[in-house]
């Protein structure tokens, strides 16, 4: 049973267990289907992070 992670910035489901690019924030892992995406998101994590503190 393979759970499968969203990717952030293009919103493609990748599998975890396979995805070669992740990136880790606020003890979180991020998971993402390309290398374009990962850098989108390290640019501004906080621009695609859906769970987080809203005010």
């Amino acid at each position: 049973m393979a759970e499968k992670a969203i990717d952030p910035v293009c919103g493609m489901e990748v599998d975890p267990a396979t995805a070669k690019y992740k990136a880790e924030h606020g003890g979180k892992v991020y998971y993402f289907c390309a290398e374009g995406c990962k850098r989108e998101f390290e640019k501004d994590p906080h621009k695609y992070m859906k769970e987080g503190h809203s005010h």
